[in-house]
């Protein structure tokens, strides 16, 4: 039985993402991300003017003369949603925690994704693999993975990114479009990450809480580590805690950002006191101006 405020919660992201990905996404996803994709079909012989780079030696060792790959455009995808379920996901001070703000990006683009045929799945990790649903198509099932997302109690509250990169060059044998949604407070995943982009197509979106870059002038006060359980308290009044805080966490947002640019990626940042739908519009545009400049 789902929890009735669970149930409101859900009904009220299907009804606003569902509809925004209908009406807004829904294109621009397709001239993105739709056919970017090649997937193997057969070998044939070699022909004058073919890439030498599609040479398949095997065959033509085999053969005793050149043969060539064929590859076809694929035309269904496979979106994962790789989510972090740590103890960071349930802070929020604004709008919203981060775990129904990643709920809300991940059913936009799940239901972009259904839109146009495609299959979604879901892995939730904290510091091991807490949930993996295998890609399926159907609303139904999208709003499966979205509550999964929203209601999943964690049996840890710790992070490990590298286990949720791990879990995805596992599971998704076929290259696929991966919206990895965390906060990104970990050390030690760059090169699972690495690994797993040079399979897939991995978005890392970051969720970023006000919090997160600067604490408040309260006085006294005392902040807890929802993953370690440790407490501390500190008084915030005093503008060099503040200051040192500002640039600490400024400086773990600017090593992270520095690892995504290294390899790569196209970052999109969501703001819990912020719209989940304008950051992702804007990389669906950045992405097909990349398209149309080839």
């Amino acid at each position: 039985m789902i929890p009735k405020e669970l149930l409101k919660q859900l009904r009220k992201i299907e009804f606003v993402t569902a509809k925004l990905a209908n009406e807004e996404l829904s294109g621009s996803y397709t001239s993105v991300f739709k056919g970017q994709g090649l997937a193997f079909r057969d070998v044939r012989q070699y022909q004058r003017g073919d890439d030498v780079r599609k040479i398949d030696w095997n065959v033509t060792a085999r053969m005793n003369e050149p043969f060539v790959k064929v590859f076809v455009e694929e035309r269904e995808l496979t979106v994962m949603l790789v989510v972090d379920a740590s103890g960071s996901s349930l802070f929020g001070t604004v709008r919203a925690p981060k775990s129904q703000v990643a709920g809300e990006v991940a059913a936009l683009a799940a239901f972009s994704a259904i839109h146009n045929n495609d299959r979604v799945g879901l892995v939730l990790a904290s510091d091991h693999l807490e949930k993996l649903v295998p890609p399926k198509k159907s609303e139904k099932h999208v709003l499966r993975v979205v509550r999964e997302i929203l209601a999943f109690q964690p049996q840890s509250h710790g992070t490990n990114l590298a286990i949720a990169f791990e879990t995805l060059v596992k599971v998704a044998r076929r290259r696929s479009l991966a919206f990895v949604i965390s906060d990104f407070f970990d050390d030690g995943f760059e090169r699972a990450m690495a690994l797993a982009s040079a399979k897939h197509d991995i978005i890392p979106v970051m969720l970023v809480d006000p919090r997160d870059e600067s604490l408040p002038d309260v006085g006294l006060a005392t902040f807890e580590d929802l993953e370690s359980g440790e407490s501390i308290t500190v008084d915030t009044s005093d503008a060099r805690v503040r200051e040192h805080y500002a640039q600490s966490m400024k400086a773990v947002r600017d090593e992270r950002i520095r690892v995504f640019r290294k390899h790569k990626l196209d970052l999109c940042v969501v703001r819990t006191d912020g719209s989940f739908v304008a950051p992702l519009r804007d990389l669906f545009a950045h992405r097909a101006k990349r398209v149309r400049s080839r």
